[in-house]
Order: structure tokens, then sequence, then C-alpha cells
């Protein structure tokens, strides 16, 4: 592509501002398509650019944490999003919370600061052909928008709703109580299953009922399909109903007692060293705080740490590891990079770090060569990974979390490791940096 084109970004989210921000300072022309205040998403009310919807808590800032891992990194990357949070925080303890107004005017105020920025605050429908793109039009991308990104990747590589179930970290499973095994398969299976007893199943339906769950937002309008219920919407209609759903023990026996548990709980590998594991069916609405007290009566789980939570919302996402390269270009066109949120990149701090890679792919793609991926020892080398070479058929968005970092080489206690894939990770990015010169 002529790099005397400037680069379109289409959404001026958190992503796209991050991805224009990074291209700006190395003194391209960048042109951001930003539909409001001409049309709004249904979550959307403000004006600005990078508006964040939800909540104005970007979670830990303590290194030993990813998702403050994932800041410290961003920070060594000249992000402007972790400057504007920086700059308008507010007091919340141990986490990075800010101002949303004060945020969202500091990122827009800054991008404008820059002579080489254009916005065009219409709704862009089509993906432009004879520019260099990156879409970053966010989980709730317009319909116009999302018809032409699904002609241009297939239809079936789109989705437009999110049901995800709880991962566990492996190591706080409690395989005393727990057994593998497949269906009606003899020997070792593909999962591991957590047998109930009729009263504990009893005792967790009770407590299902009884939970917390997450208030549906003014801009959800959540329309459950009969594949992917809510474990409590289904635990409604009955108090057996999970026994012969997801939580159904047929053709599993249980080698500490040789016969069929009242109701099992299975957890699905989710990675090759089986760091990572899904609860099986266990799509919910309960909060956070409920899921851990909840979950953690089911036998086997009782001091289970969870690497992701569970959840139902209303999400537009691509299924990355089958269109993407590491790039973040389209497989099938070299013009198209995609960023944020529709990539798969759960969270703020998250769609912002794969701005800041989209920004730092298409530098490189107009200076001749492709991107020296991050190492995946880093934060943003594992979020880039993950979407780029998770399980196409079963991708979901993903959280930064330490259980899709490369493990430990060497065993460290549990309260230290943070500090150790911190201090790995650290040393990687810097090393990184050196290397390539950003």
């Amino acid at each position: 592509m002529p790099p005397e084109k400037p680069i379109i970004v289409v959404g001026g989210g958190l992503a796209g501002c991050e991805a224009a921000w990074q291209l700006l300072i190395r003194g391209r022309s960048v042109v951001i398509y930003e539909m409001k205040p001409e049309a709004f998403s249904p979550a959307h009310k403000s004006p600005h650019l990078a508006e964040l919807v939800c909540s104005n808590s970007l979670r830990s800032n303590m290194q030993g944490n990813a998702a403050g891992l994932l800041k410290a990194e961003m920070r060594l990357m000249n992000s402007l999003i972790i400057e504007a949070a920086d700059r308008t925080a507010v007091p919340a303890g141990k986490a990075l919370a800010v101002d949303r107004a004060r945020f969202s005017m500091y990122v827009e105020e800054k991008l404008l600061s820059q002579e080489r920025l254009t916005i065009i605050r219409k709704e862009l429908q089509d993906i432009p052909n004879d520019h260099l793109v990156i879409v970053a039009t966010g989980p709730l991308t317009s319909h116009a928008m999302a018809k032409s990104i699904a002609e241009l990747t297939g239809s079936d590589y789109l989705y437009f709703y999110d049901a995800i179930s709880p991962i566990i970290e492996g190591d706080s499973i409690d395989h005393t109580k727990v057994f593998r095994a497949s269906r009606y398969d003899e020997g070792e299976g593909d999962y591991l299953n957590c047998p109930m007893e009729r009263a504990e199943y009893e005792r967790f339906w009770q407590a299902l009922m009884e939970g917390d769950k997450v208030p549906l937002k003014p801009f959800e309008e959540l329309k459950f399909f009969s594949g992917c219920l809510p474990i409590e919407v289904l635990a409604l209609s009955g108090k057996h109903t999970l026994a012969y759903g997801p939580m159904k023990p047929v053709g599993l026996l249980d080698p500490k007692t040789g016969k069929q548990p009242y109701a099992a709980v299975q957890l699905r590998q989710e990675d090759e060293g089986g760091r990572l594991f899904n609860m099986v069916g266990f799509q919910t609405k309960l909060t956070w705080p409920e899921q851990r007290r909840i979950l953690r009566t089911i036998p086997g789980l009782e001091n289970a740490e969870f690497a992701r939570y569970g959840s139902i919302h209303r999400n537009t996402f691509i299924n990355s590891p089958a269109l993407l390269r590491e790039s973040l270009q389209l497989r099938t066109k070299d013009n198209i990079f995609f960023a944020g949120q529709i990539t798969g990149a759960e969270g703020y701090i998250e769609s912002s770090a794969i701005g800041l890679v989209a920004g730092l792919s298409v530098e490189s793609y107009l200076c001749g060569r492709v991107m020296t991926p991050l190492p995946a020892t880093t934060a943003i080398g594992a979020m880039l990974h993950y979407i780029t070479h998770a399980d196409q058929k079963k991708f979901q968005p993903m959280n930064i979390n330490f259980g899709i970092f490369p493990p430990l080489t060497e065993k460290a206690p549990k309260k230290e490791r943070g500090r150790h894939y911190a201090e790995r990770s650290l040393q990687a990015l810097g090393d990184w940096k050196e290397k390539t010169g950003y």
C-alpha cells in the first residue's frame, strides 16, 4: 500500500484510539471513523472517544497480578490509554479506577493535538479496499459494519452472542476428589469429573436458586438460546433439571465407589499443559463473588481459582485463530487488520493492548517488514498468542490471566508466582524492545 495514504481506523473506542496513537507518534497520518454522535450503540451515551461504558475500574494495578502486569508493560510501550488512566485516576486501593469523563476527554484531546489525525464522525458501513484499515469496532459493532465484516470474513466466523463458562486453574483442583473419564469409555478419558451425591447436588441447586445474579444493563436484551441457557435458568425449571442436563452423570463411573454418581460436573482441559479447565455447560449470570462461593461447593473445587468467570452477554467477535495472523492481519487480505474486543480480547485493558499491537503491526507493514511478535512470556504477547492460536473450534473471548502464559520453568510458591511471572515478562519485553527498536 502507498505509504502516503492515511491509515483508516474504524472505531474510536479504547483499541482504536490506542492503535491510532501508536501510528501518530511515528509520524503516520490516521483517519478515525467514529459513528458517535451521528449514531450511538445501545450502550454508549457520550459523544467523545474512548468512552468507558460499564465501569470506571480497570482492575488491579499490582504487577504480581496479570491485569496489573499488562498495564506495566503498556506503560513501557508508551500507551496513551494507560497514560490517560494514570492521569485521571481516582482512589481505588490496589485497583486502577478513573474519572470516566476526564479519562475520555484526556484521550480525545491528546489525539487531537496530533496534526496528522483526522476524525470523521459518521458511521462507516463498509470496509474500504484501497487503504490500510484497522477494524476496532468493539463488542457492539453496528449492524451495517457487522454485515460488512461477515461478507469479508465469512459469516460462519462472526459471532454475536457470548455464552462463557468459568475456567478453573488446574493446580487449584483437588485431584483426590475428582476422576478422569469420558462417558462410557474405559480407561483414562478426556474430562475431569466432579462427582456429587444427591444431598450435595440439592444443596448446590438451592444455592443457585438463591445466588445473586448480574442485573441486565439498560442496553442488554438477552434472548437465551436453548443450547446455551444459564445454569440458573435451567435450575428454575425444576430441582433435578441440571442432573439431566449439563450435570448428567450418565456413562460415568466413580472409581472410588464403582457406581454412577447422582450428578457430575465435567471439566474440559483448555490447554496442552493442563493448566486450565473449562466447566462444561456452566455459562451463568451469577455475580463473580457468587460464582466463587457457589461453585466452590462442588467436590474438588473447594479451593478453585478462576482464570475466567462465566458470563452471558451480547458480544460481537470474530474467530481470530481462524482468520488472523499474529500480525493481526486477515489471512486473506494484507491491508485489513483487526484490533480490540472484536478479536476476542475481553476487557478494556486487554482490548487496548491489542490495539497497541495493531498499530505497531501496521507501522511494520508500512516499513516493508512483518513485526516480530512480542514474546508469549509477556502479558501483551500472551494475549496476542491466545487470540491467534487458540482452538478454532471452541474459541471464546478471554481476559488476561497467568493461565495463558507459558508455565514458569522453575517451581515457585503460589503466593510468589505472580512476581516470578512479572520478572520474566518485563525482562522479555525489555529484550524485545531492544531487539526491535520499539
